[in-house]
């Protein structure tokens, strides 16, 4: 029998807590980069990643090896720590 193959393509969508404007433009895309980073890393390979001030989008390709809610606790938790590694810039 042959093997099945899976492709699942994600949209991810979050918001800033309290949907506060804190993505601004000096590390706005150095932050985008690190969360394809964070993607590419868990072997989801990112497409795009964007956004505005206040929230997030992620376009990426999910893989079999990771669950979806792994892959958001770990974009969410790492993210969210570089960020106050950068403080009020």
């Amino acid at each position: 029998m042959g093997q099945s193959l899976v492709k699942n393509f994600i949209h991810i969508v979050f918001s800033t807590k309290h949907r506060q404007h804190l993505i601004h433009a000096p590390v706005e895309e150095e932050l985008h980069a690190y969360i394809g980073g964070i993607c590419n890393r868990l072997q989801c390979q990112s497409i795009i990643v964007g956004g505005y001030t206040d929230h997030i989008h992620i376009l990426c390709k999910l893989t079999q090896k990771i669950a979806l809610m792994k892959l958001l606790e770990e974009v969410k938790s790492h993210s969210s720590k570089w960020m106050k590694t950068k403080g009020e810039e």
